[in-house]
This record gives C-alpha cells, structure tokens and sequence, in this order.
C-alpha cells in the first residue's frame, strides 16, 4: 500500500483499565471528559475515541445516558470525529456494550475483532489505598475476565449498527484477528475501505515488539491489499516508540489516557492534549503532516458530522 501523505491521530480519552487511583488526570465526570477532549481536538486529534464513566466514582460506564452527558459538548466544540467504544466492559454481552452507539449513532465506533483473555490485575498490587471501593477487586479480579467477542457476537453487533452508516474501528489484538476480520469481510459484514488499530501490549495480546508489528502490517497487506487504513496503539511505555514507528510506515497512530497514563517514562501525563501535542510534534519533526478531522473522514470514507445523532 503505498505511503499516505498525512498522518490521522486518534485520542483515547479514557477506557475500561485505568481507574482514578492511577492517575488525578484521568477524566471521569463529563466536565473532564468534555474538557479534555476538546483539548485534545485542538492539540491535533482528529479523532476522539469516547468512553463513559459514572461521575460520582468513575466506574465504567456503557449507559448511553452517560455519553449524552457530555458528547453533545465536543460537538459543539470541535470538528473531530466521535468514535465511541462498543469494548466498553468486559463484563457486559455485545448487546449491552453497541447500546450507546445504537443510541448515538457516531461517525465512527470500534468493533472488537475476537475473543481473548484480557487482564491488568498486576497492577492492583502498585496501590496501597485506592480511592474508591471498586477499584482494587475490579483490577485484582481482571485475571479471570475473558473479552468475549465471537463470530455471532460481530455479526449481531455489525448487523444492529449498519442502518447507522457507522465506519468501525477494528480493533485487532494478535494476527488471528486480522484471519477473522477477512473471514467477516468475506461474508460481506464490512465493506472497504476498513480501518483497522492495530493493538501492542494488553496481557492476553500480542506483545510491543515491533517485529511484531512488521507483521501484523505485512498479514493485513496480504489479506487485504489496498482495501485498508490503518493505526496503531501501544499500550503503556510503547505508546509513543510504537506510534512513531507506525507513523514512518506510513500508518496512523492512537494516544490517549485509556491506552498510557504516562508521558514518558515514570512520568505521569496531565492531560490526554499533552500526549497528542508530544506524538504530534514527533510526527511533524519527521516530515509528516498531521490530517486534519475532514481529512480523516475523506481518507475513512466516513458520513460525516452532520449525520450523528448527537
């Protein structure tokens, strides 16, 4: 696939892993999570990869009512492109977690691409005391959480959500994802061109090497040709090693407080803006261009903002 000349940065504002304990960055009431996404629009994101928290504690949230708190804000503020998490927890059936894109029909949505076993509890042992009562079992007891995304649980949820033109975000964990996500294009769930994020460092996926990424990049060339965009995200301290990589393979990257809380090592981020102004300055150093919100939907082929439902 030949290299394209700009690059899109999504920002992951805040996710299902990191808990208020971790980081006094991390938003959850939805002035934070307004306030920092439309700061991080302005620091270069094209696209805002959205999750919603319960404002009184944090918990992880997949009510729609919880997004509606605070998407209509970045929409009025910004130009970017919503992307809203169908992953949203782990404990949840793909009923319950497409439940706030059916509700709002966003530009853009992620779309898990297999089953896997998905953990974090290491880090309940980093904490002492915790800040609210959820967060340490939560944690502790991901060691047991399986991420279920079947092949009936993507034809539900891609079938629920074609009405809403909704162009997904392939969320591919190891290579055998890639295998299914041909398999799914195969029987016409999805249709080119795709995107998929390519995704390092979650205990239960591939690992942060970047031989790893040469290829999961080189698999996605043979199965799909020239039928697909792509990004990547590193988990934790491969963020920005990772992200930058891609960016000189012609790829597109994902920062954000869900995926790293850090701006670089043992250092704590203090926003999400200020991960998308470092990767943005990293990727303009090295003589690429970052793509602005329009430019992404027209290299995503996406509806367009006038066309959510929010």
């Amino acid at each position: 696939m030949a290299r394209q000349k700009k690059t899109v940065i999504t920002c992951a504002i805040t996710g299902g892993i990191h808990t208020p304990t971790m980081s006094d960055a991390l938003p959850y009431t939805p002035d934070d999570l307004a306030t920092q996404a439309i700061a991080a629009s302005e620091a270069g994101a094209a696209i805002l990869h959205c999750h919603a928290r319960k404002a009184e504690n944090g918990y992880i949230s997949i009510d729609p009512q919880d997004f509606s708190t605070y998407l209509p804000r970045i929409k009025q503020a910004t130009d970017a492109v919503i992307n809203i998490s169908t992953g949203g927890s782990v404990l949840n059936t793909i009923d319950e977690r497409i439940a706030p894109a059916l509700a709002h029909s966003p530009e853009m949505c992620s779309m898990n691409m297999g089953s896997m076993n998905f953990s974090f509890h290491p880090l309940a042992k980093r904490y002492d005391e915790f800040k609210f009562d959820w967060e340490k079992e939560y944690i502790k007891n991901s060691d047991g959480y399986i991420f279920r995304n079947t092949f009936a649980d993507i034809e539900n949820a891609a079938t629920q959500l074609a009405p809403h033109k909704i162009k997904f975000e392939h969320e591919c964990y190891d290579v055998g994802h890639l295998y299914n996500l041909k398999f799914c294009m195969d029987i016409g769930l999805f249709k080119a061109p795709i995107f998929i994020q390519f995704i390092f460092g979650i205990l239960g996926g591939i690992g942060t090497d970047v031989d790893n990424l040469i290829f999961m990049k080189r698999t996605a060339d043979r199965l799909f040709g020239d039928d697909y965009r792509w990004s990547v995200l590193g988990a934790g301290n491969a963020q920005m090693a990772l992200g930058t990589t891609a960016t000189q393979m012609g790829g597109n990257v994902r920062v954000g407080l869900e995926d790293s809380l850090f701006i670089s090592r043992g250092k704590l981020a203090e926003s999400n803006a200020q991960q998308v102004a470092k990767i943005r300055r990293i990727i303009e150093d090295l003589g690429c261009e970052v793509a602005t919100p329009d430019e992404a939907r027209e290299m995503l082929d996406l509806k367009g903002g006038d066309q959510v439902g929010f």
